[in-house]
């Protein structure tokens, strides 16, 4: 009962998250007019313009990233658990963008083609999943989780350094367009890439759904998994395929975005009271999209009509809650 009364909480705020997200902005739409626009009535071409190829089409791209990346944290901090893994604390977001680094500035050197999206996707998707399986295998040897999270950091602090050594000798106009996308943004997704997202994260969430009693099992501990003949090994390589391609993708299209996929996972538990990940993951992407649209429509506030990088303002409201989670957890071993 409660976890349907929270489903459809969560839902009817999509809704009205998503139409505030289509109305707000530089140019404000009246809501008499986009009501007009969803039953067919004829508007004005610059109208149209604004709220079909740009305003829509970002409020998508907000509600599948927010999803992505929180599916991914949720992933994350199962495998390790570890109450702080995610893509941006523990460097996969980092990876990612090492990736596109490489691609963006050093193409001339490495001789990748800039051609296609497609690039981007392949380079970003490439430097998560080889972070995501360092970290994995390091996870066999370091046991405690706070010397695993300070790896990741590390791992991370060494992608930026290397970044920062191909910044240093490549040209001004390379420099200018990764610094640009590194900033964050929503609104460079068609609709065909909103279709390819919407694809990878229902099948991601769909084939993890399916395998929640061993998620279950893998976050009491392995001993206990083993016992009741979960295949750990598959499982974990399962996650680590998940959770590199997800953070991959978005990394690719909307640049490096911080502290979803820690916090959103936190609040789902929080909320649900539970651990099972069978309401775990849905919970998740649905308060992941929430969020992220709240943070596109923050982004929108200014007076003057600019927009602020989404990456600040997800990591404004993703600080004050790892701050909690730290500080309002004495033994973070604990947590789960």
């Amino acid at each position: 009962m409660k976890s349907s009364f929270i489903f459809t909480l969560l839902i009817i705020a999509l809704i009205l998250l998503a139409v505030a997200d289509v109305l707000i902005g530089s140019v404000s739409i009246p809501l008499e007019d986009f009501m007009n626009l969803l039953k067919g009535e004829e508007n004005s071409e610059v109208f149209n313009f604004i709220v079909l190829q740009s305003r829509i089409p970002k409020a998508l791209t907000a509600v599948l990233c927010g999803a992505s990346l929180s599916l991914a944290g949720l992933l994350m901090q199962t495998l390790f658990r570890n109450p702080l893994a995610g893509p941006y604390l523990l460097g996969i977001s980092s990876g990612a963008g090492l990736g596109v680094a490489l691609l963006v500035m050093g193409a001339g050197v490495i001789g990748i083609s800039l051609s296609s999206q497609l690039s981007f996707n392949a380079a970003a998707i490439g430097g998560s999943l080889a972070m995501m399986t360092i970290l994995f295998v390091v996870s066999f040897k370091v046991k405690d989780i706070m010397t695993l999270l300070i790896f990741g950091v590390m791992m991370g602090s060494i992608a930026t350094a290397i970044i920062g050594l191909i910044q240093f000798f490549t040209s001004a106009f390379q420099l200018k367009s990764f610094i640009v996308w590194t900033l964050g943004s929503l609104s460079a997704v068609s609709y065909g890439e909103l279709a390819f997202l919407s694809v990878v994260l229902v099948s991601s969430s769909l084939f993890m759904i399916a395998q929640y009693k061993g998620l279950n099992a893998i976050l009491i501990g392995e001993d206990f998994a083993k016992m009741l003949g979960i295949k750990i090994l598959s499982i974990r390589l399962s996650i680590i395929i998940v959770t590199g391609i997800l953070a991959g993708l978005i990394t690719a299209f909307c640049g490096p975005i911080g502290f979803v996929g820690i916090i959103i996972p936190h609040l789902a538990r929080l909320v649900l009271k539970s651990n099972d990940h069978l309401l775990l993951i849905p919970v998740c992407l649905l308060l992941g999209a929430n969020v992220l649209l709240l943070s596109d429509i923050l982004a929108h506030l200014p007076a003057d009509g600019t927009s602020l990088p989404i990456n600040s303002i997800t990591s404004i409201i993703g600080i004050p809650i790892i701050l909690w989670i730290i500080f309002g957890n004495k033994n973070l071993s604990q947590t789960f």
